[in-house]
């Protein structure tokens, strides 16, 4: 039993660092309707920029900077990029932004190298230890400043101007459009977030028990987009339940591997897509998506 916990707290604090990354997705989505590939680079610039000036300026200041140029990255990738293209295909743009992937993640794996990079946190390797159950403090520290900022998102994307202006740009661009809503504010500062959220996210992808930020960092943030598809691409709660879940998911079939040995090894990294395709099969928009209806 005491395993099994240990696993599901550690699946949760995982599981939320996923939902900030899917959050990233959802963002952009209900802002342009664009899947953006390009999220994972975003992360890779966001912790590349905190691990070089975490040891000159000090960690908070050095993450401060990590999410501001990965947010201003997002901007413009948005503003010299996507509104520059001749199409309003979105399947397009998508396919974009993976080409705007291949080249910013290509460029910081040069810079990286072969190196693993520390990005300064102050919890190191300690663990807390509570009725039998050891956790890592990092996982903790994911867990509540993930808990914060989904928190601080969803309160703003209710009550503020811009949290009602994506979700009526969300809901019916033209109309939001005529209403005098700037739908290309609207992008920006989804890009913008999305990008500032994926910083954090790089942060908690790398601290123990992992090494540290690698040239396969990025790789690793691929793991949050089947918890966007699940939670349905086009739901801020979706976002968070599917991170949840694949959070969960790889935690326990990582735990409980050599009870599974016989689905074969890696089991961990390909637990989350099975799930994604289980629930796809009987929610196609996924869990909280919006479902498309059409008349026949």
């Amino acid at each position: 039993m005491t395993k099994f916990i240990e696993l599901v707290v550690n699946g949760l604090s995982v599981g939320s660092v996923y939902a900030l990354i899917a959050l990233g997705f959802v963002i952009i989505f209900k802002a342009t309707e664009v899947v953006n590939f390009a999220h994972a680079s975003l992360l890779l610039v966001g912790g590349y920029i905190t691990a070089v000036f975490h040891d000159d300026i000090g960690f908070l200041p050095a993450l401060a900077a990590g999410m501001l140029t990965a947010a201003v990255v997002g901007m413009l990738v948005e503003f010299l990029v996507l509104r520059r293209g001749r199409t309003s295909d979105h399947g397009v743009l998508a396919i974009v932004t993976i080409g705007v992937d291949i080249l910013l993640t290509t460029e910081l794996v040069r810079r990286i190298g072969t190196d693993v990079l520390d990005l300064g946190d102050p919890w190191g390797s300690q663990s807390v230890t509570f009725a039998g159950i050891t956790i890592p403090q990092t996982r903790i520290a994911a867990l509540l400043v993930a808990t914060v900022l989904i928190t601080a998102f969803l309160l703003a994307f209710r009550y503020t101007t811009w949290g009602v202006a994506m979700r009526a740009a969300a809901e019916d661009s033209e109309t939001a459009s005529l209403m005098g809503i700037k739908l290309s504010r609207v992008s920006l500062g989804a890009w913008a977030v999305a990008g500032a959220l994926a910083a954090v996210a790089a942060l908690f992808l790398t601290v123990f028990p992992t090494p540290g930020l690698d040239r396969n960092t990025s790789l690793v943030a691929l793991k949050a987009f089947p918890a966007a598809i699940l939670g349905g691409l086009d739901s801020t709660t979706g976002a968070l339940v599917g991170g949840l879940i694949v959070g969960l998911t790889e935690s326990l079939a990582t735990g409980y591997q050599d009870q599974l040995h016989f689905l074969g090894h890696g089991l961990s990294g390909v637990a989350p897509y099975v799930v994604m395709v289980l629930i796809l099969l009987a929610r196609p928009a996924g869990l909280f998506g919006t479902r498309e209806l059409t008349r026949v």
